[in-house]
């Protein structure tokens, strides 16, 4: 076929056609590539027709879509499950971490809980952050602290993590209620602001200190 190659380098014709049918192929092979051409004829149709350009939809309002700063619901685990958060003084250190990041401004921490073997957070992260080097961060700062500090040996943490994008703010009460629900579910505390590895407990105990304080000034260092 006059020009086969350049038609193939362009996608048009399949290396079958510039080679032509076999023997055995014969006449079926011209009907099936006269076929191909009423496909192809009758397509072209359909694009002439077809708008310029198709809208696709979305389900964040346009002020979401266009906003720099993303809100993410956030999962990690331990590696192999293992129950690393039940020892407290793995539980602080992450405390210590998140802490640290959000005094870097890496990100805004709306919300958290700290489980024996996994960990939910609720962040916000702006302009020039991405949600995956917001959790990298926090992967591995802890795993650095873990190893140097107290000398823990082996993985920490599951590869990947999950996470979903919060829109609204009633997406976003319900995934703060979900985190604050998720150590009463597992029977670690009665209350959600009584287990001590959360947002609410840590808020709770600071609201009181502060109250403390302004009860009694002159004690103040």
């Amino acid at each position: 076929i006059a020009n086969g190659s350049a038609l193939f380098e362009r996608g048009i014709l399949t290396e079958r056609e510039i080679s032509g049918p076999s023997p055995v192929e014969g006449k079926a092979w011209f009907c099936n590539r006269a076929r191909l051409q009423s496909c192809r004829n009758a397509a072209r149709k359909e694009w002439a027709l077809a708008p310029a350009m198709a809208q696709p939809s979305r389900n964040a309002p346009p002020d979401a879509v266009l906003r720099p700063s993303r809100t993410f619901f956030a999962t990690s685990r331990t590696a192999m499950s293992k129950r690393l958060f039940q020892v407290e003084r793995n539980a602080e250190l992450l405390i210590q971490v998140l802490r640290s990041l959000v005094a870097e401004r890496r990100f805004e921490l709306h919300d958290f809980v700290i489980m024996p073997d996994h960990v939910h957070l609720l962040l916000t992260v702006a302009e020039g952050m991405t949600i995956e080097k917001a959790v990298q961060m926090i992967k591995g700062r802890f795993s650095y602290r873990l190893s140097h500090e107290f000398g823990f040996k082996g993985e920490v943490w599951q590869r990947g993590f999950s996470e979903v994008q919060v829109i609204g703010d009633g997406n976003l009460e319900a995934h703060r209620e979900y985190i604050a629900q998720n150590p009463v579910k597992a029977g670690l505390a009665g209350q959600v602001d009584e287990y001590p590895f959360c947002y609410r407990h840590l808020a709770r105990v600071k609201a009181a200190l502060r109250n403390e304080e302004e009860a009694l000034p002159g004690l103040k260092p």
